[in-house]
């Protein structure tokens, strides 16, 4: 059962970026990419409010992804990521990603902090960095 409604329009969206965001990662990197982008729709907090859909957030500006401005991005879905985008829509979490509403590729270790969120892990090149407790309710599953 999804987490959050889709349709199969938004779940290809989001498979595109995924692999734009972290294919150089592996099926894991995307997938905690995915992570990153369902609690961002679930969330409602922060600077995530109103983000209702795959869309709003693959597309929101200011705060988006930058992966959408890379030629990368518009390239067809292909039916790997199509099928790790269907696990996340479906609700699989993954550590660090499982509550994580943000990621970056620094240039070096991850910063403790990030725009006042702390890190929570690492995987390969992304850094996870995941709001307070009581920041964001509908994250943490205290709906």
């Amino acid at each position: 059962m999804a987490v959050i409604a889709y349709n199969e329009a938004e779940l290809k969206e989001l498979a595109r970026l995924m692999r734009a965001e972290a294919e150089g990662d592996g099926q894991l990197g995307m997938l905690l990419v995915g992570n990153v982008g369902v609690n961002r729709v679930r969330a409602d907090c922060l600077d995530f409010e109103n983000i209702n859909s795959l869309l709003d957030m693959i597309y929101q500006s200011p705060g988006g992804f930058e992966a959408i401005q890379d030629s990368y991005f518009y390239q067809r879905a292909r039916e790997q990521e199509i099928r790790l985008a269907r696990r996340v829509v479906g609700g699989e979490e993954f550590d660090p990603g499982d509550d994580s509403l943000w990621f970056f590729m620094p240039g070096g270790e991850c910063p403790p902090q990030w725009f006042g969120q702390w890190n929570v892990g690492r995987f390969k090149s992304h850094c996870f960095y995941t709001p307070q407790p009581g920041e964001c309710p509908n994250l943490f599953g205290d709906q």
